[in-house]
Formats: C-alpha cells, sequence, structure tokens
C-alpha cells in the first residue's frame, strides 16, 4: 500500500543535457533537503540513460525513485515506479504486468483524463500555477481547478506546475498531500537549500 509521506515533496528532474553530468548530485543534494520521493523525468534521454542514470540514482537516495513515461524503462531500473500520462500506457495496462507493491501515478489537468487517473496510486494536478518546463502541460489550472479535480478521485494528490516555497503552503492547505517540483529545484543554483525552503514551507 503506497505510503503518503512520500509525496509530500517531490522532486522532479530536469531534462537539460548539459546539466546531466551533475544530476544524480543534484538529486541527492536536493533529497538531503527534504524531497521525500524522486521522479526522474529525462523526455530528450535515450531508455538505456534513462536507466542507468535511474539506477545510479536508487543507489545515492534512500527515497522511493518513480521514472516518468514508461514502466518498462521503471521495471528494468528497479525503480519504485512509474507516473504517466495521457499519451503514455493506461494505468489498468500497466497493472497487468507491473508488481503488487509498483507504484503507479498519473497526470490529472482535465476531466478527459479523470478515467485513467482513478486506476493510480496518486494522482498529479496541474499544472496549478503553470509550467515553463512542460510544453504540453498545458493553461494554468489555478488552486480553484486543483480543488475540483481533486474532489473527482479516491487518491493522494499533489500539485504540479510553478511551485515554489511560496506557493508551497498555498496549494498543501486547499488540500494537496504534497507537491511536485521541478524549476524552483533543479534550477536553483543550490538544490538542497531550495528544497530545504519549500518543505519549511509545507511543513514536511
Amino acid at each position: 500500500m503506497l505510503d503518503p509521506k512520500i509525496l509530500r515533496l517531490v522532486a522532479i528532474t530536469d531534462d537539460a543535457e548539459d546539466r546531466r553530468t551533475t544530476l544524480v548530485d543534484r538529486v541527492t543534494a536536493a533529497v538531503r533537503g527534504g524531497a521525500t520521493s524522486v521522479q526522474v523525468r529525462l523526455k530528450s534521454a535515450t531508455p538505456r540513460e534513462v536507466v542507468e542514470i535511474t539506477r545510479s540514482i536508487i543507489s545515492k537516495v534512500s527515497v522511493p525513485v518513480i521514472v516518468n513515461d514508461r514502466a518498462d524503462i521503471a521495471l528494468a531500473a528497479g525503480a519504485a515506479g512509474v507516473h504517466v500520462g495521457e499519451a503514455d500506457l493506461p494505468v489498468s495496462a500497466i497493472r497487468r504486468f507491473a508488481p503488487a507493491n509498483f507504484i503507479v501515478g498519473a497526470s490529472l489537468g482535465s476531466d478527459a483524463e479523470l478515467l485513467n487517473a482513478k486506476d493510480a496510486d496518486y494522482v498529479g494536478i496541474g499544472p496549478v500555477y503553470g509550467s515553463d518546463s512542460k510544453s504540453d502541460a498545458g493553461s494554468a489550472i489555478g488552486v480553484e481547478g486543483f480543488k475540483r479535480l481533486a474532489a473527482l478521485v479516491p487518491h493522494p494528490t499533489i500539485a504540479v506546475g510553478g511551485i515554489t516555497a511560496d506557493r508551497a503552503l498555498q496549494i498543501t492547505v486547499h488540500g494537496a498531500i504534497g507537491v511536485a517540483v521541478l524549476n524552483a529545484i533543479f534550477m536553483a543554483d543550490d538544490p538542497e537549500s531550495a528544497t530545504r525552503a519549500i518543505a519549511a514551507a509545507i511543513g514536511k
């Protein structure tokens, strides 16, 4: 059974190829700062690269590591789970071949994605405040949009998109069990301090 505590502060990796050599170190720093889980999101990397980087991260951190989009890559790397979007393999299909304890998260940004999200262990709702890191993320739904979608799913929900230390408390007050953060952590000069500031804001 999913422990909701791992969703309190999810660090989502950046995909900058020129910064990839430092990614494992930056992820490790984020975990030291209070990240409760890591989502490996490397859209431009090859499957082999994602497996290798994920394995390296798993070997260095004590929190669950989840892979974005690809359940097969997540399983090959020994990750704790996968997070899928509308264009990926449906949650119900992943359940057919994944181990019972394999975590499956799903994105939810509109009513059209509700069916898939309802089968997941947790749901990432957004973009709440907009996102500079996802060209396909869609328009910001705002706090009210988050609250409306969260009320429609029976699972723990985390807020995604434009989350900063200043915004983190606001969205957790409105029912998010946690936040997923990319830019505010991995675009920072000091990922550990940046993560620590977000963790402090949400009382993690």
